[in-house]
């Protein structure tokens, strides 16, 4: 089922036992943040913030929305428990059937409309979310949305954004991210105000979807609706010529004018550090707030893994390679990107099919658009992927240190990436490297291929049904 709005879904992850609802009076400053974090790293219950220092009863704060896979599964309306690897397929099947979204005229984020003057940023509680951070940021958990001036294509993308002033943000505008490309190729070259919207508080798979880098020509809306299984509702913005969804929370409307800079930053960030340092960086400038009655802002602080980055992206991120994989016919057998790890490292099981076959699946992940590890991993197809134990093994006994690392002394870097100098992320300089956990195919496997001690290899089949079939007589619980 989809959901209408994120306040249906709240109620939806309450059901579960997922929601905190926190009546006790929190602080915006930095306190709000401490909670999140923690129960990202406990595994605790999405919190719900009744009472903030300083706001009117009704403006509440909604944190780690989609920090886990049962959470996601909850917003794709499936069993909770649903693995990860079914996670990957649903995404997939789901999103090869996209939905066109449809277009109102009224919406619930249009119960306030403030323009020009009465615009004020500061009404709605932005956090401090991490100490050190270079401001409150509004935007942690949002969709910004721009449109391709020359071809009309609408991204959804999901770009910090820090509060400057009554009226104005600043966040990263990188040109290799799309709404980058439409500032830096097209409007700021030309002396145009790029104009944009962000939405604050979508249902979670709109939110999902931002966050999820997709290629260039693909509508996020549409995938969105594919997702849910029904289309989008979008409405009008009040000053600019673009579409958000109806039932978002709250929507700022305005323009990036060009050739403006103004020091953002620093924020704790999905890698897990305080990794982008403070720096001159474009400004949002508000020009329209339109937002719900009692509106809440959902937040995410993000950090050490796992939160709602790391989560969705590897379910998102992890089925596109793993789609990209499958279109070379490469026997593979599973995937899995760790969320653990960032989005850094991605481990593939393969049915080795002929010599150097981890070459050819290193090169088509890093052949991808965008969201590419700098690390992958190759296993034998009976590695399970989503067992980290297996995956150690593998790696500590097939890898050869010297023939089986293969180094790619450059590649493409992110300014976010921790293990870069600053030279290298300003330049978005990297390097790159796979490991071959495989045995080697001409190794005879009756001589050199040494046999694997486990329960269900070194012991004859009849054995293991017997110990199996007397496991509680043994005294064994489970």
């Amino acid at each position: 089922m989809a959901f209408k709005d994120n306040r249906e879904y709240i109620d939806a992850l309450a059901k579960h036992g997922e929601v905190q609802k926190i009546e006790k009076e929190v602080h915006w400053n930095l306190e709000a943040g401490a909670i999140v974090r923690r129960t990202y790293e406990l595994g605790k219950p999405a919190p719900f913030f009744q009472n903030i220092t300083g706001y009117p009863k009704g403006y509440r704060m909604f944190g780690a929305p989609l920090s886990s896979y049962k959470r996601i599964s909850i917003a794709l309306g499936i069993d909770p428990n649903t693995s990860y690897r079914q996670l990957m397929e649903t995404y997939l099947k789901r999103k090869a059937q996209p939905i066109k979204p449809v277009f109102v005229k009224d919406g619930p984020c249009k119960e306030n409309i403030q323009l020009d003057g009465d615009v004020n940023l500061f009404q709605f509680p932005a956090p401090m979310l991490h100490d050190g951070d270079g401001g409150r940021y509004l935007c942690s958990w949002h969709a910004n949305i721009t449109k391709d001036p020359e071809t009309g294509i609408t991204n959804w993308g999901m770009y910090r954004a820090m509060i400057h002033t009554k009226n104005s943000l600043g966040g990263l505008l990188e040109p290799y991210k799309h709404i980058g490309y439409h500032y830096s190729r097209y409007y700021e070259p030309r002396g145009e105000p790029m104009p944009f919207a962000i939405a604050i508080g979508m249902d979670p798979v709109c939110s999902m979807m931002a966050l999820t880098p997709l290629s260039y020509d693909l509508a996020e809306v549409d995938v969105a609706g594919g997702l849910r299984g029904s289309p989008v509702e979008l409405i009008k913005c009040e000053t600019v010529d673009l579409m958000v969804p109806a039932a978002s929370e709250i929507v700022l409307e305005g323009v990036v004018m060009p050739k403006e800079r103004v020091f953002e930053g620093p924020f704790g960030e999905y890698t897990g550090y305080r990794a982008s340092p403070r720096d001159e960086r474009p400004v949002y400038r508000v020009k329209a707030i339109t937002h719900r009655n009692n509106p809440i802002l959902t937040i995410s602080c993000m950090g050490v893994p796992i939160d709602d980055c790391h989560a969705p992206m590897a379910v998102t991120c992890g089925a596109e390679m793993l789609a990209d994989l499958r279109a070379k016919a490469l026997p593979i057998r599973d995937l899995c990107a760790y969320p653990q790890c960032t989005s850094f490292l991605v481990v593939v099981s393969v049915k080795t099919p002929y010599p150097n076959v981890a070459e050819k699946i290193a090169a088509t992940i890093w052949a991808r658009e965008s969201a590419t590890p700098p690390y992958v991993m190759i296993v034998d197809d009976d590695v399970d992927p989503n067992n980290v134990w297996q995956v150690l093994h593998a790696f500590s006994t097939k890898c050869h240190p010297w023939r089986g690392i293969t180094r790619l002394e450059h590649g493409t870097g992110t300014p976010l990436t921790p293990f870069l100098s600053r030279y290298e992320r300003i330049n978005r300089l990297g390097a790159r490297a796979y490991f071959d956990c495989t045995w080697p195919l001409d190794w005879d496997p009756s001589i050199a291929v040494p046999p694997r001690a486990s329960f269900d290899n070194i012991f004859p089949k009849e054995l293991q049904d017997h110990v199996v079939k007397n496991w509680a007589d043994y005294g064994f619980k489970d």
